[in-house]
């Protein structure tokens, strides 16, 4: 189980001393710091975050008021010099409230907390993940995990997925959801009839393709590139469906 931690501190010290902690225990991963709200606000935006280390007294806005703008936000632990805000804290759901100077074994209390609650969101996830997926495969759309939420996607919505690494670009008519999955595993899920892979980096809903152009095939206006291996498959594939 890895954990991703964001540290949230105006004080590069005090990051240096959370991170040297973190370093003694396996499991955690630091996927960013930020020395003001703002900043880590916009991280957390484009990043998996599951725990985030939040300082309160910062420039420009404090730690309870970006945590009070949160939406959906991860587990939280407080890391500040002031004891007075820890009841707002504990009733905005914080995980826990560090007083500094923090003291390991203080962290160490923290930390094991903070990961029992972890696996639980992350087992919970993969549970209504899976189920999801056994679901679907005899209906006609799809549960992606996207920003903490299940999404129900339409099979018949769907135009391409691309490939982003460790994640996905399921691209729709409406919208792009991005959703923390592998294309091999991502493809596998989807009905086969429907949905061909023809590039490491593109699955694509046949039934949504306009044109075969040279070694693309355009969908909505993109042309999509069919890898050498898998060009002739793909194209006999697609001539051979019956239109519309």
């Amino acid at each position: 189980m890895k954990v991703r931690c964001l540290i949230i501190d105006d004080e590069p010290l005090a990051i240096n001393v959370i991170k040297n902690y973190l370093s003694r225990f396996d499991g955690f991963d630091v996927v960013a710091t930020s020395e003001n709200a703002i900043d880590g606000y916009n991280i957390l935006s484009e990043n998996e975050v599951d725990l985030v280390f939040l300082d309160i007294n910062m420039p420009m806005l404090n730690g309870i008021e970006f945590l009070k703008g949160l939406e959906n936000p991860p587990l939280i632990i407080i890391t500040t010099a002031y004891r007075d805000y820890a009841v707002e804290s504990f009733e905005l759901n914080v995980t826990d409230y560090l007083v500094k100077p923090i003291s390991f074994p203080r962290f160490l209390k923290a930390i094991n907390k903070a990961k029992k609650l972890v696996k639980g969101v992350q087992e919970q996830g993969k549970a209504e993940l899976e189920e999801a997926e056994t679901n679907d495969h005899q209906s006609t759309s799809v549960f992606l995990k996207v920003d903490k939420k299940m999404v129900k996607v339409p099979y018949n919505e769907i135009l391409y997925i691309e490939s982003l690494k460790d994640y996905v670009r399921v691209k729709t008519k409406h919208e792009d959801l991005i959703t923390h999955q592998n294309l091999n595993g991502m493809t596998k899920i989807l009905p086969g009839d429907m949905f061909l892979r023809i590039h490491r980096s593109y699955t694509i809903n046949l039934e949504k393709v306009k044109a075969i152009d040279g070694n693309c095939v355009e969908i909505a206006g993109k042309l999509i590139p069919i890898g050498r291996n898998y060009q002739k498959d793909t194209k006999q594939i697609i001539m051979g469906l019956s239109p519309d």
